[in-house]
């Protein structure tokens, strides 16, 4: 086992917005700081700058809260790196579709070339995916941006339910903390299980979260322009905790199940039955995150059954068991009297 060298990309040199910092410490600490008691030597970390040119400054696309950074290496220096880390890209190139600077899609195709294992973290994956590094492959991003990465690199198979992807010498993220889960996951592949969680200890973090990605996602809220429908989808909300039918919608609707299936479907995108199923998993989503009931509790209210049958859909459909997601979201609990609780 060896921890190698690692090169992280700093796409923009002159106007970083502060936002973007988080990815790019997430890698500067997990592979930066040496750790000799876990392993000696430890990575050997460089940064390497894009060069941003003076045109570039003052642009605004920082929004006033810019940095600017200088970095001993530049793209050259990817090359014979073990690992290439890309954190993110600047918001216009993934928001606007701003062409990456072409030396950086050379150089990462440089970098595969010669052997490096390729990461990225967040929106780091639309270069990736610009250089062709994604093609073929199963790949993810922020839940907020793999829309919009599919429909850019059709070639790409991206899926928003995962917390990272490891297709062996490629490697993707979805965003924020889940580029941590990503980074400390190359450190178990590198240097085993134990060096690993030691790690993740030292930074007050889980060695590995249960679940993916999709536990974050907030549940879409279809259109619904139509008005004759608006009354029972209402009354359905309010009543997820009795066991509810198509038939019974329609029947409260005035329609006949098929007309009230095809007005359904025409106005919110999706079947009766699967729109029932997401307002009890948002139902049960949100007593989970607010509430300390019962899990068994949680299920009769929504609608979804006894505890088994709520964690069945709960894995089924967020990748999480109920109480996993509970933890995931600890703040303020009603807890059955109607005051608050906060867990610290």
């Amino acid at each position: 086992m060896s921890a190698g060298s690692v090169a992280v990309v700093v796409t923009e040199e002159i106007g970083v917005p502060s936002w973007d910092l988080y990815e790019l410490s997430i890698p500067c600490t997990v592979f930066g700081k040496p750790q000799p008691d876990l392993a000696d030597p430890w990575y050997d970390l460089r940064l390497c700058g894009t060069g941003a040119g003076p045109e570039e400054e003052g642009d605004g696309t920082a929004g006033g809260h810019g940095l600017s950074l200088r970095t001993r290496y530049g793209l050259d220096d990817l090359i014979g790196a073990d690992t290439v880390i890309v954190p993110s890209v600047p918001d216009p190139c993934v928001e606007e579709g701003r062409p990456l600077p072409w030396e950086l899609i050379a150089a990462l195709r440089r970098a595969h070339e010669a052997g490096a294992r390729m990461v990225s973290l967040c929106t780091g994956a639309f270069a990736l995916a610009e250089a062709g590094l994604l093609d073929g492959r199963r790949a993810t991003a922020h839940w907020m941006h793999t829309a919009q990465l599919a429909e850019r690199y059709p070639k790409v198979h991206v899926d928003a339910s995962v917390l990272y992807v490891d297709d062996g010498d490629v490697l993707t993220s979805a965003g924020l903390t889940a580029g941590l889960d990503l980074c400390l996951h190359l450190v178990r592949r590198d240097l085993g299980a134990h060096v690993a969680n030691q790690l993740a200890r030292r930074m007050v973090v889980p060695a590995h979260r249960p679940g993916g990605q999709a536990q974050f996602i907030e549940l879409p809220v279809p259109a619904d322009d139509d008005e004759g429908l608006a009354p029972v989808l209402a009354w359905a909300r309010a009543n997820l905790d009795r066991p509810l039918t198509v038939a019974d919608l329609a029947r409260r609707a005035a329609m006949s199940p098929r007309t009230f299936y095809r007005r359904l479907q025409a106005a919110t995108g999706t079947t009766p039955l699967q729109w029932l199923l997401d307002q009890r998993l948002g139902r049960a989503r949100s007593l989970l995150e607010s509430t300390d009931l019962p899990i068994e509790k949680v299920g009769e209210l929504s609608g979804l059954g006894t505890a088994n049958n709520l964690r069945h859909h709960f894995l089924r459909h967020l990748g999480v068991s109920p109480g996993d997601y509970r933890r995931a979201f600890p703040g303020a609990r009603a807890n059955g009297t109607g005051r608050t609780r906060t867990r610290v």
